[in-house]
């Protein structure tokens, strides 16, 4: 077992993941924002008091925030959370007014706001391109070479040259895809589809579930089927390859995500598995001190969740803005004020309390009410 890195390496890990990916993401909305002409007035890595900044000859402040958890772009008029027309907006000049937020057309708003998650996204792809490109593809064909005895493969009665075809419902291309559709549904039953010796069969398999440590301490819930592979294949890839597999693994990413709180939300796994910047600061450390290349890969899976979590349609959220406009498209007329006003506290109060929620397990994860119950008993 490796020991944890110190609290200083810690915190400058934390800070070389979340700083770039929010400027990253609040540099998406800025520019797409001059794209359209719309004035910035102050762009800030971190919350509360400023700790550092300097005024650029447009006008914009650009500064850094004592708390580093997060970043934000404040347009010219924006003057309401919800970014709505209000009398103070009306009683500025028009050439000014021109220059706002909220004078460009629906789809121009829509746009500056999604193209934060979008850069993320491209971000993501760019490094599990750039990565595919380094190190080559898994491409092992799902035919299974290894049945674990006692296994819940060899429970169903898979047999060694059975090719998978479909999982749950799901195609099968690699044995990757295999893999990875059974780590995130331990104790679940589901059909799987084989090609055995040309003929088709139907076999209803129960997941199997295990405990697993890696080298810092961390206990994983996994599931597992029990097989291996025949032969494994890696094969390179071309440069102009390289992004499609960046789109792919991306894409595979978001689904895990939305497999995931699927998951959460039908009680199929625990909301203690979820996590908030503790435990991202935490894995953060220690991906730093296993090497560059698995620091990297924290970046770009980060970077997806951030640009996933902020497309959510929920008030204050990116998603949220975008779900409006969409109405508002629909409607030829923007969402009454006082909903809106209503609906951006209601998304303010769920966003608190998912952040104490995260919070309590990360404290939890720590081991804090362990310590705690054992002093009190």
């Amino acid at each position: 077992m490796i020991e944890n890195p110190g609290f200083l390496f810690t915190l400058l890990a934390f800070v070389g993941v979340i700083g770039p990916l929010v400027f990253v993401h609040e540099m998406g909305h800025y520019l797409a924002g001059r794209w359209f002409g719309v004035k910035a007035e102050a762009f800030s890595i971190g919350f509360g008091r400023e700790i550092a900044g300097f005024t650029d000859r447009r006008g914009t402040r650009w500064k850094f925030g004592w708390l580093p958890l997060g970043g934000y772009v404040r347009f010219a008029g924006d003057m309401s959370p919800a970014s709505q027309p209000s009398a103070e907006w009306l009683s500025l000049p028009p050439e000014q007014r021109a220059r706002t937020f909220q004078s460009k057309p629906v789809w121009q708003r829509a746009i500056i706001v999604a193209a934060g998650p979008a850069i993320n996204f491209l971000l993501a792809i760019l490094i599990l391109g750039g990565f595919a490109y380094a190190y080559g593809v898994s491409r092992t064909p799902p035919v299974v070479g290894i049945v674990e005895p006692g296994s819940a493969a060899a429970t169903a009665g898979l047999l060694p040259g059975d090719r998978l075809t479909a999982l749950g419902g799901r195609g099968v291309d690699t044995f990757d895809d295999i893999a990875g559709f059974a780590r995130l549904r331990p104790g679940e039953r589901i059909e799987i589809v084989i090609d055995r010796g040309g003929a088709s069969q139907t076999l209803a398999v129960t997941i199997g579930e295990r405990r697993e440590r890696d080298r810092f301490g961390n206990d994983y819930r996994i599931g597992r089927l029990g097989i291996g592979p025949a032969a494994p294949v890696r094969e390179p890839i071309g440069l102009i390859e390289a992004p499609l597999i960046g789109v792919e693994r991306t894409g595979e990413i978001v689904g895990m995500m939305v497999d995931t709180i699927g998951q959460i939300v039908t009680g199929r796994r625990s909301v203690d598995e979820l996590g908030g910047p503790l435990r991202i600061a935490q894995v953060s450390g220690q991906q730093l001190s296993l090497g560059l290349p698995e620091f990297i890969g924290l970046i770009a899976l980060i970077s997806i969740n951030l640009g996933f979590i902020n497309l959510l349609p929920v008030p204050t959220l990116d998603g949220g803005h975008l779900l409006f406009y969409a109405i508002e498209a629909v409607r030829r007329r923007p969402v009454d004020p006082q909903v809106l006003e209503w609906a951006f506290r209601g998304g303010v109060a769920a966003l608190l309390a998912l952040m104490l929620l995260v919070t309590i397990n990360d404290l939890g994860a720590f081991g804090l009410w362990r310590s705690l119950a054992g002093l009190i008993g």
